[in-house]
């Protein structure tokens, strides 16, 4: 079997007896908030007994946190077990990407026999999604999915254009699927969100706790949307209990703290900046991110495997649609990891740089 996400550190772990320094998956440096792991571990003294399938007092508490009533939130197993079962219930014949984009759209949207078309997002641009997208939007179509802040450029859509996509979606009978799972990394998250355009037709807007509160390892994530039928089709696309009972604990403990939200963003958006000057002085291409991630471009691709050498893992981004050899994704960290991956990076560089 093989693996082409970040975050494979037991991979590592398993090949080498040591746990790396993990830069490739795009997580929060500061690990759960810690009342959220309290809660996580109070909960297993319940773990005789099955979860609340239909994550009740979470529903509610995101309810209360996002002012979206309960009924049009699903919560499930990580934004990737949301995105199958949307596949699922939707049964899309024809479905916008951009590229490159997340990889689990289109493996969801395969597995339906669903046609993809995918838009070229370019590099000239930065990986800026303009209004040409809005003429890719046809009645032949049956979903668009947009991500914003993008995975893997960490792009965001104009908020102004955003509306346009969605109101053109609208226009045209199309479903919006809007992954906002990076959206809390910006510093004003409210200003890009479609949430206030929740209660018209044809918009859902994933999101998760894995990235923002350090939960990867939990699995969490929801999914709002008007449209309660299709939520109640989502839920009977994939098996029952998908939400373990310390994963609902945690997310509601997570929706309490605010501290964390604070320190977290202060840290990214000290760090990113930083980051991404030590690897333009490295003479790599970087890609201005917005969100706790870089994507950039080495003149190689040998970076990822000499850093893996010394013990670091970054995300090669070769198997994204419109990328290849030499792209990578780093995760923003705390400063002395940052560091820690710059040093490492020009111990490598100059034997291939630019492409030597």
């Amino acid at each position: 079997m093989t693996w082409n996400h970040g975050g494979n550190w037991a991979g590592f772990e398993y090949s080498t007896g040591k746990r790396p320094l993990d830069f490739s998956a795009s997580v929060s440096p500061l690990g759960m908030p810690e009342e959220a792991r309290l809660a996580a571990a109070a909960a297993l003294r319940q773990a005789g007994a099955y979860p609340d399938p239909l994550c009740r007092g979470l529903r509610n508490a995101l309810s209360g946190h996002l002012g979206v009533p309960p009924e049009q939130i699903l919560c499930g197993n990580g934004a990737s077990d949301l995105i199958y079962r949307l596949a699922i219930a939707l049964r899309p014949g024809c479905a916008l990407l951009t590229a490159p984009a997340f990889s689990e759209y289109e493996a969801a949207l395969s597995l339906t026999g669903c046609r993809v078309r995918r838009f070229p997002l370019r590099e000239d641009n930065g990986f800026r999604l303009e209004e040409d997208f809005l003429d890719q939007i046809t009645p032949e179509l049956d979903a668009v999915f947009l991500c914003s802040p993008n995975n893997p450029t960490g792009r965001t859509v104009e908020p102004c254009l955003l509306k346009r996509i969605l109101e053109r979606c609208r226009a045209c009978g199309v479903w919006l699927v809007l992954d906002e799972c990076f959206l809390d990394f910006l510093k004003d998250p409210s200003g890009h969100t479609l949430l206030p355009e929740l209660e018209g037709r044809s918009l859902l807007i994933l999101r998760a706790f894995t990235k923002f509160y350090g939960m990867a390892g939990l699995r969490l994530g929801y999914c709002l949307c008007a449209d309660t039928e299709l939520l109640d089709r989502m839920a009977r696309s994939g098996p029952p209990w998908p939400v373990s009972h310390p994963a609902q604990e945690a997310g509601i403990a997570a929706l309490k703290e605010t501290g964390y939200a604070r320190l977290l963003r202060e840290l990214i958006r000290s760090q990113r900046p930083k980051l991404a000057e030590g690897l333009e002085t490295l003479g790599f291409r970087v890609v201005p991110g917005e969100a706790n991630f870089l994507l950039f471009h080495a003149g190689s691709g040998q970076l990822g495997d000499r850093l893996r050498q010394r013990g670091i893992l970054i995300r090669d981004c070769r198997n994204f649609y419109g990328l290849g050899p030499g792209w990578y994704r780093t995760a923003v960290r705390t400063e002395e990891e940052n560091a820690a991956l710059l040093a490492a990076m020009r111990e490598v560089t100059d034997p291939w740089q630019n492409g030597s």
